[in-house]
């Protein structure tokens, strides 16, 4: 096994004979290599032989070091994974979760490795006319739909989350994660969670499966980028309002350039690009949900940048503990207030 395991922080060879009874036709782990991007769970292409066949795996675990408490929920995202195999939402294929950490030190699991493309950058400016471009956001529109109409019943998820007051929960919950990998106070993140805290729209009863972080590196393309073949990076996902999900995308392409892999398309002639507006981009979803409007938006868009702020100083905290995943994330904690000012000029001017 030509495998430098000084490069990892865990035994290749164990892990390959621990696979090798697990996952049916596994053969022997022949090559690691680690994704770059990403901030959260280190993500690995694992690549085996078996027999005359050479297969290719993911491998996403936990990060090492301390965690924040339900944070990096990889068995979650394999739960989820694993029940919507046979949906209409792409998923890659799961094999196995393992709990224990005396494998590789930390929970992970296995899935197929799907092999399309993932764009980092929102204007996409790779793709070659306006129509394709056009078709790939109504693509994430149409996918994004499919999740929010998901039976979750039938799909064995009722109990993925609790019902009802999402919002309620979730300010609670990100003020707790905020609190806890803080390092500096940030005067504009405490008048935003407050806003929050006081303008928190009258639960209206929607329920569905979330994704809380669909956005455009979350999701492959086919390699002739027609249609979506997976939804990657399922932490955060839960059952709660979908709003959430469509508002947080949205907020995405309200952000600026130069942000990292978190760019956006504010200052951005979109009509020049084919990539439709706001406002048609949540009128095409509201079509396909056949609601008719929403109200409190900016209520939606500034949560969404609250609890990205919120993930982005997690990061950060990470970075200064040691045990980032991604080597850009000392860089990151910088985001955190512009994005709780981005959401407080929303509030203002909304």
């Amino acid at each position: 096994m030509a495998i430098d395991n000084s490069t990892l922080t865990f035994d290749s060879a164990k892990l390959s004979q621990y696979l090798a009874k697990q996952v049916s036709n596994f053969g022997d782990l022949t090559d690691i290599e680690k994704f770059a991007g990403g901030q959260s769970n280190p993500t690995y292409k694992i690549t085996t032989q078996d027999g005359e066949q050479q297969r290719t795996f993911v491998l996403r675990k936990q990060p090492t070091g301390k965690i924040l408490k339900s944070a990096h929920a990889v068995d979650r995202e394999f739960q989820v994974l694993n029940a919507l195999k046979g949906s209409s939402i792409p998923v890659a294929r799961v094999h196995h979760l393992c709990r224990e950490t005396d494998i590789i030190g930390e929970m992970f699991y296995l899935m197929d490795f799907c092999d399309g493309n993932i764009h980092w950058d929102a204007p996409l400016g790779n793709i070659a006319d306006n129509q394709t471009r056009h078709s790939m956001y109504d693509e994430m529109n149409h996918v994004l739909v499919e999740m929010h109409s998901l039976n979750i019943e039938q799909f064995g998820l009722s109990d993925f989350g609790k019902a009802g007051n999402y919002f309620n929960r979730q300010i609670s919950r990100w003020i707790t994660q905020y609190r806890a990998s803080e390092i500096d106070t940030i005067p504009a993140m405490e008048s935003l969670y407050t806003w929050l805290e006081h303008h928190q729209p009258q639960d209206d009863g929607r329920i569905s499966l979330v994704h809380g972080d669909y956005r455009l590196d979350n999701l492959m393309f086919a390699k002739d980028n027609s249609k979506i073949i997976a939804v990657l990076d399922w932490e955060l996902s839960t059952l709660g309002h979908p709003f959430a999900d469509l508002a947080y995308q949205c907020m995405q392409l309200r952000m600026p350039q130069g942000i990292g892999s978190i760019d956006g398309l504010k200052g951005i002639d979109r009509q020049s690009l084919g990539i439709p507006t706001e406002q048609e981009y949540v009128q095409r979803y509201c079509e396909r949900m056949n609601i008719t409007e929403i109200n409190n938006w900016s209520f939606y868009l500034a949560f969404s940048f609250f609890r990205l702020a919120a993930i982005v100083q997690g990061v950060a905290k990470r970075a200064q503990l040691g045990n980032a995943s991604n080597t850009n994330a000392k860089k990151v904690g910088a985001f955190v207030e512009p994005l709780a000012l981005m959401a407080l000029d929303i509030i203002n001017k909304e």
